[in-house]
């Protein structure tokens, strides 16, 4: 399954990110990929406050933290109102398998998780657990496009 938006600000991004956790059920691993700058984080700041996970302002980078978690419930439509527990990784500094597994994913991917890990394609490891990926692509000065791809159908 995909799905595509098209942002012209960080405002309408985070508006993305918003409706992107409407199609997010634990448990899930999501490869976050795009260049420096192209609005990874400002997208998850959108998934967490859907989620009510956190307001947007919380939500920051974890270039030099490596991992922020923040707990929130599930928005299904199904009426699932269960806890998830959301994590933002950035394996942008993380050069190997070894330092990948210092990290502790296994562990952070339970049944009730989300897991967004930026720079997660450098890791074929990980990119063979995922269960889809979110590219942004800059498309002007403001405009990004995002695609949503599952592996598999969800529902």
């Amino acid at each position: 399954m995909r799905r595509r938006f098209e942002t012209k600000s960080s405002g309408e991004t985070v508006a993305a990110g918003r409706e992107i956790a409407g199609w997010l059920k634990p448990p899930q691993l999501l490869i976050l990929r795009g260049e420096l700058g192209a609005g990874k984080t400002t997208l998850v700041k959108g998934i967490a406050d859907a989620l009510g996970a956190a307001d947007p302002d919380e939500v920051t980078s974890p270039t030099f933290t490596l991992v922020h978690e923040y707990q929130g419930r599930r928005n299904g439509g199904d009426g699932d109102q269960g806890p998830v527990e959301l994590y933002h990784l950035d394996l942008y500094r993380i050069e190997n398998e070894r330092q990948l597994d210092t990290l502790g994913i296994e562990e952070m991917a339970s049944e009730d998780a989300i897991l967004l890990i930026e720079w997660g394609e450098k890791f074929p490891s990980l990119v063979k657990r995922s269960t889809g990926e979110i590219a942004i692509e800059h498309s002007g000065e403001e405009a990004r496009v995002i695609t949503l791809t599952f592996k598999d159908k969800q529902p």
